[in-house]
């Protein structure tokens, strides 16, 4: 995989992001039936978070959306257009947001995932993150940096 373009995402890329967001959720959808709307927002987000994009070419392919905390940063988002998995951009998201965050000052990164994404808790695992909390369908971890 060639390496993606990673910027902050603009009030312009809304509709990109949300339609990015929106497909890579989609296999989700009939495992899930709690599954919030999790590209509500958008606009917002990029006006009051971190929200940054992945782009090839002119083409959103990934995000990722942090959130800081009292002395962590919060990954409230990561989510890959499934056009474009298997070629390692979530990794590459995912270190592009520790580096942020060590950016920033940050030597505690947090995020939430539901408990039906079994493979999302295993990858995060697998990259050093560890499980703190389950809470109904809620699984939190967290990596120090």
């Amino acid at each position: 995989m060639d390496d993606p373009h990673i910027r902050k995402a603009r009030p312009d890329d809304v509709e990109a992001l949300v339609a990015c967001i929106d497909a890579a959720y989609a296999h989700y959808a009939d495992r899930i039936s709690d599954l919030p709307p999790v590209s509500d927002g958008c606009a917002q987000d990029i006006a009051e978070n971190r929200v940054w994009v992945a782009v090839e070419g002119d083409e959103i392919v990934g995000c990722l959306f942090l959130v800081p905390g009292d002395g962590f940063l919060t990954l409230t988002n990561v989510a890959v257009h499934p056009d474009h998995r298997g070629k390692g951009l979530g990794r590459v998201l995912m270190a592009f947001c520790e580096d942020e965050a060590r950016r920033q000052g940050f030597t505690e990164m947090r995020l939430n995932t539901h408990a039906a994404m079994p493979e999302n808790v295993r990858l995060y695992a697998h990259l050093g993150w560890v499980e703190t909390a389950r809470d109904g369908n809620t699984v939190s971890m967290r990596k120090r940096l």
